[in-house]
Order: C-alpha cells, then sequence, then structure tokens
C-alpha cells in the first residue's frame, strides 16, 4: 500500500497537481450519481486539486474576467489530464478506477455535480466547505480546482480537518448576489446561480462562473469563533 501511496504522489506531481488526498467515500458515496453496479466495487477516491494563479484571480473585480474564464477552462483540463494518468496506473496495477471531471455538472440551478468533489475533498482532508459554498484550504483558501479519481486500490484514506471560516466574513461582504450567510447550510444558490446568469448573459464570460469570493478568501487570517 506504502509504495502505491508514493507511486502515486510522484505521478501526480510531476503531471501538475498541487495539492492531493485519498478519501474514505463509504459514508457519501451513496449521494454520487453513478450506476450501483460501479459504486459497489469503490470505497477510495483520491481528490486532485491544481492551485488557480493568484494575478489571474487579483483582477477580477465586480464580474468575472475573460483570462479567469480561460484560465477555468485550461485548470479543468488539466486536472482531467491527470486524473486519466492516474485511473491508468490504478488499472495497470490491475485494480478499478473511475476517473470524475473537474466540471461533471448534473443540475447547474442547484449547483450539483455528479460526484461533490468538494466534499471529497473534506474526507481526504484538504480543506473544509467555506461560507461560499467552496472548498477552502489552509494554504490556498479557495483559489484550487478540483478532480477525483474513485477506485478499489487499497489506499489508507486521511482524516477530515477540524476547521471552519471561524469569525471571517470577507466572502459575504464581497458577494454580488447576496448569496452568502454566516452559517453555510444558508448558502443561497438561486440567488448564486441567477449572478453567474447575468454575468454570462452580459457576455463576461461564456460559462456559469464568477471568482469574486475566491480573491477575498484568506484561511491564513482567519480568526477562531
Amino acid at each position: 500500500m506504502e509504495n502505491f501511496e508514493n507511486e502515486i504522489k510522484k505521478l501526480l506531481f510531476e503531471t501538475g497537481a498541487t495539492i492531493f488526498g485519498v478519501a474514505d467515500i463509504q459514508q457519501i458515496k451513496k449521494d454520487f450519481k453513478i450506476k450501483k453496479n460501479v459504486l459497489n466495487r469503490i470505497n477510495r477516491a483520491v481528490c486532485i486539486g491544481v492551485r488557480l494563479s493568484d494575478a489571474i484571480i487579483d483582477e477580477i473585480d465586480d464580474h468575472p474576467t475573460l483570462a479567469y474564464y480561460h484560465h477555468y477552462r485550461r485548470i479543468n483540463n488539466l486536472l482531467d489530464d491527470i486524473c486519466l494518468k492516474l485511473t491508468n496506473f490504478i488499472q495497470r496495477e490491475g485494480f478499478y478506477a473511475y476517473p470524475v471531471a473537474a466540471s461533471l455538472i448534473a443540475d447547474w440551478h442547484r449547483q450539483k455535480a455528479c460526484v461533490s468533489h468538494k466534499h471529497i475533498a473534506v474526507q481526504a482532508g484538504l480543506g473544509w466547505i467555506g461560507r461560499n459554498n467552496l472548498l477552502v484550504t489552509e494554504e490556498f483558501g479557495c483559489k484550487v480546482r478540483f478532480a477525483s479519481v474513485l477506485t478499489d486500490m487499497p489506499l489508507g484514506p486521511a482524516e477530515p480537518l477540524k476547521k471552519d471560516c471561524g469569525l471571517c466574513e470577507a466572502c459575504i461582504d464581497v458577494c454580488p448576489a447576496g448569496a452568502i450567510k454566516m452559517e453555510q447550510e444558508e448558502f443561497d444558490h438561486i440567488k448564486c446561480f441567477e449572478k453567474l446568469k447575468e454575468f454570462r448573459k452580459k457576455g463576461y464570460v461564456g460559462q456559469y462562473i464568477c471568482g469574486i469570493c475566491l480573491k477575498v478568501c484568506k484561511p491564513q487570517k482567519i480568526e477562531k469563533r
């Protein structure tokens, strides 16, 4: 098992990953929109993150930019390529692997994916779900995109972090939709999506993205509750 983990670490960092973790998904896989014959065979997920460019995020003001739009798409493509390489490695070793694309959305309106990378990332100890409904990492805040590979390879899972956004309200203050609340569970998906549709209709970008709250997310400065 340790040999597998060392080889995976080498492969992921050589192909462009910034962070990764292994998650035990037995308690969350029931929510995945994947056929049962596949789900029944898997109990682990390798969650892979690639850091976004600070400079491109810093350029975002009151709406997403074209530079962010293209950067977002390229990061997603890179993640998908990394997942395919990891899938090939796992299968060569005789195990089952199901790569999940970085953006495989089942319901844009409610921002629901076929598989939740952020919930896998939580289980993999990579961060927590912030008030803005995004995965927050300790080092990079929300400036990370994720993808995952589901597998039956016997990998040792990480422990989830026991952290949250503390008293930080930075993303609440800048959200142009007013969708972010103090309690993460009260995040307003509908308000968020309406604003994304507005950005797209105005021609800022060709996809439902924003990025405004990413700019202010600085977990290193979080005050505890």
